[in-house]
């Protein structure tokens, strides 16, 4: 039966991600030859010069060429901003040159202005120029994803846009999808297509399928580091997190050597082997090696080299770690997440387009049981608000308001929402109805918790579905509900949990296989036609059909059987000689002893020494003399009280008698000397 404990919907949970790499998807300058269109100038009016002054000679324009060179030197160096003042330059001589629009479009995404690369787009769109590529990539940058979608309706498929197409879908949540365009690019020359297709899977919930696709397109896991890194994720869903932490390090292995011959700085290689270490310390938190995983975390957070959606999740699994300790610091963590122009709690942009839906809504479900456990009841209430919005499609939203509601002593209200979300969300209505079967079972609603319970189908014959349902259906004192539900444990095969119901109903139930004796003597006491009903289900027993059992009734009772040995008639009539009573014997007394005054009676203590007698009461030492301490001679501070000199007559009379009596010692100090001696 359900135990009486505080309601908690969540746990506080860890969570991991596979690392697609979308950075890979930029756009390049066309490398087709550079039209050069040359204007001719409309030549000013002339105008006297005036006195003493030299006319103004006017400089001609640099080449279209030698501009395009340099623009060139300057985004193979990534000075963008350079680069996009050049672009303009080209641009105020030919406003029309195709090339320099997308060389500029280029310079402002790799300098991440992507509100200024879409508003490039928006003041040419007049231009005969396709930039719809351009405008479907910004638009995922800024996360507008369906509308980056409907810009790659009726393009052309090809690598770069199934790229881009696989990369948004796999940012909606529609893995499936995201997986299928993935195999479209096998044969393609694309470098990053097998760790995105691996990602893909594994996000698919289709880890299983890693290594045989891995073999079938003839990859190595260990041939970069971030396919070791998604292949180890896989591992991970597997659970088998030994194998996983092994290729782990073999990843960060290879990321390091790599990184290093590439000329990377040491903290550029940090931050790009960051998720690596991230999941390490994932798979160390799953396999119990608490404190390594701590000090992991901790260290990850403080030196904050890692990329923003790798420290998310090292704060998430931290607090999941600590749990309800130190509730203050998780909560201060988190707030390193949230976007600080928000009065509520709100992830900044850069992690809501980065951080997958899953990992979102933990993120967010572990700020409320943080805020409950600190009791925060108000902002738990407002961020459960905002959930609703952010996840419509899920029942962590309800079960986190139920649980708010509960700390309220709100339970009925719990109970209510509850019922509505299992109703609306009926495939997923499981979590919904064991919360509110905890809910009621606590707050003494036997009947809601076994009604929740029994909605639940896929578990209805499981042992401890079977004993909760009845347990709680007898607090209701629903009897005939409780025999309906063992009426169908017993049509499945449940036989087990009839019987240990009989037997704590204090009936009898026959062992073996055949329950229905149990569950036939519990229902004569309740409903004798339906005991009948189950009795004719019973097989007849070998050897019964000719005892007529009306004789049987008329009998005296059982014989002793014919085939007793000799030792059990032994032990029976030891048994009896034992029983017998022993004869009393008379007592005897002592001479001279008269029954009739036998005066009073003996101390019960006479035998016991006087200090453990009920009567024993030690004598009191003087404790009040006071003890003289010092060489031989001393004076006490009361004999100096003594010696005082008295003005009054009856003073010094008392002081005279207190002399004459130290000067005669009594006779106990003499005998105290001479003990000494």
């Amino acid at each position: 039966p359900l135990k009486a404990h505080e309601y908690r919907p969540l746990q506080i949970r860890s969570i991991h991600h596979p690392y697609v790499e979308d950075n890979k998807t930029c756009i390049k300058p066309f490398s087709s030859s550079i039209s050069v269109f040359f204007f001719l100038l409309p030549a000013k009016p002339s105008m006297a010069p005036k006195s003493k002054e030299k006319p103004k000679t006017s400089q001609p324009p640099p080449a279209i060429e030698d501009l395009f060179t340099t623009l060139d030197r300057h985004i193979n160096r990534s000075e963008y901003e350079q680069a996009v003042k050049l672009a303009d330059q080209v641009l105020s001589i030919a406003p029309a040159d195709e090339d320099a629009i997308r060389c500029k479009l280029v310079a402002l995404v790799k300098d991440d202005k992507i509100d200024d690369a879409l508003s490039v787009i928006h003041s040419f769109h007049k231009l005969p120029i396709d930039l719809g590529f351009q405008k479907a990539y910004c638009l995922y940058r800024q996360n507008k994803l369906e509308e980056a979608i409907a810009c790659l309706r009726g393009r052309e498929r090809d690598s770069e846009t199934s790229l881009l197409e696989a990369q948004i879908l796999y940012r909606l949540g529609k893995t499936d999808a995201c997986v299928d365009v993935y195999k479209t690019l096998k044969d393609s020359e694309i470098e990053t297509v097998d760790v995105n297709f691996v990602a893909g899977l594994v996000s698919a919930g289709k880890a299983s399928q890693v290594k045989g696709a891995l073999e079938s397109w003839r990859i190595k896991p260990t041939s970069s580091f971030e396919l070791a890194f998604n292949t180890a994720c896989s591992l991970i869903e597997n659970g088998n997190y030994a194998d996983a932490e092994q290729l782990l390090l073999t990843a960060r292995r290879i990321g390091q050597e790599t990184l290093t011959d590439d000329g990377f700085a040491d903290e550029d290689i940090e931050n790009e082997l960051g998720p690596i270490s991230v999941q390490l310390a994932y798979v160390q938190q799953v396999l119990g090696q608490t404190q390594e995983s701590t000090s992991s975390y901790v260290d990850i957070i403080k030196r904050n080299v890692v990329d923003e959606s790798s420290l998310a999740v090292a704060v998430n699994n931290l607090i999941a770690l600590k749990g309800s300790k130190d509730v203050s610091d998780g909560l201060r963590k988190l707030d390193r997440l949230k976007d600080q122009d928000s009065q509520i709690f709100k992830l900044s942009q850069a992690l809501d387009a980065k951080l997958s839906k899953k990992h979102k809504e933990a993120i967010y479900a572990n700020r409320v049981l943080l805020l409950l456990h600190a009791n925060m009841i108000d902002q738990a209430r407002e961020l459960c608000v905002e959930l609703n919005c952010l996840f419509p499609e899920s029942v962590v939203p309800t079960l986190l308001q139920a649980a708010v509601l509960v700390r309220e002593n709100k339970a009925a209200k719990a109970e209510e929402l509850l019922g509505q979300c299992a109703e609306k969300f009926p495939e997923k209505s499981k979590l919904a109805l064991l919360a509110r079967a905890q809910i009621a079972a606590s707050a003494s609603h036997p009947h809601v918790a076994a009604e929740s319970l029994s909605k639940i189908t896929d578990i209805q014959h499981f042992p401890a579905t079977v004993a909760t349902i009845v347990a709680l259906k007898e607090r209701a004192g629903d009897n005939d509900g409780a025999a309906a539900v063992l009426d169908s444990a017993i049509n499945c095969g449940c036989s087990l949990q009839a019987q240990a119901w009989s037997r704590r109903r204090g009936f009898t139930a026959i062992r073996g296989d055949y329950a229905l004796v149990g569950l036939v003597t519990t229902l004569a006491r309740v409903n004798v036609e339906k005991a009948e009903t189950y009795e004719k289900q019973l097989k007849p027993l070998p050897g019964l059909k000719a005892v007529d059992v009306e004789n049987l009734e008329k009998t005296s009772g059982a014989k002793p059987m014919e085939g007793a040995t000799a030792s059990a008639m032994q032990e029976e009539v030891k048994s009896k000689e034992k029983a017998k009573r022993k004869r009393k014997r008379k007592p005897k007394y002592l001479k001279g002893f008269d029954l009739a005054n036998p005066g009073p009676p003996p101390d019960p203590e006479r035998w016991l020494p006087r200090r453990e007698r009920s009567s024993y009461r030690p004598t009191r030492k003087d404790k009040r003399a006071a003890q003289i301490r010092g060489s031989q001679g001393a004076v006490t501070k009361q004999d100096k009280q003594e010696t005082a000199p008295s003005t009054s007559k009856s003073s010094q009379a008392t002081n005279k008698s207190a002399g004459a009596d130290h000067s005669k010692p009594s006779s106990s100090k003499a005998s105290k000397k001479k003990s000494r001696r």
